[in-house]
């Protein structure tokens, strides 16, 4: 009998969003369980090795992260498969760099390079809109 979740993902299972190649493997890393499901989300190793090409293995991109180089939407994150959903922010403080993770045209993420101060900004996409109690409106986001 199985004990607690999966803890593995075949490489053909793993979303279309995340671009990964067919034949890099049997395997594709597993988002840890966080604030973003699987399928809204790409895990911190994808975007160090396969996006930003900071790493080429595994063991480099544990090294990157228990070094504490990276943030996650402006907590520094260890766990080398974070879940980072739309509308995140990352930064790299020793290079300067932030980015911020968006879908393409086609639905795929992409790192867009941003400036230090769009950084400071927590975008939102609206998923519904009510009227409450006394006619008074309000929003729910994605980032609750």
């Amino acid at each position: 009998m199985a004990r607690g979740p999966k803890q593995h993902l075949k490489r053909l299972q793993a979303p279309n969003s995340w671009m990964l190649d067919k034949l890099g493997g049997v395997f594709a890393p597993r988002p840890s369980t966080g604030p973003r499901k699987l399928r809204e989300s790409l895990p911190l190793i994808s975007m160090i090795r396969n996006r930003l090409k900071y790493a080429r293995t595994n063991a480099e991109v544990t090294k990157i992260a228990m070094h504490r180089l990276f943030k996650g939407v402006g907590n520094v994150r260890t766990d080398k498969n974070f879940p980072s959903g739309f509308m995140d922010t990352i930064t790299i403080e020793k290079t300067g760099e932030y980015f911020r993770l968006l879908y393409d045209v086609k639905g795929r993420f992409l790192l867009h390079r941003i400036t230090a101060e769009e950084a400071k900004y927590n975008l939102c996409r609206v998923k519904r809109v009510q009227v409450g109690p006394i006619g008074i409106p309000f929003l729910v986001t994605h980032d609750v």
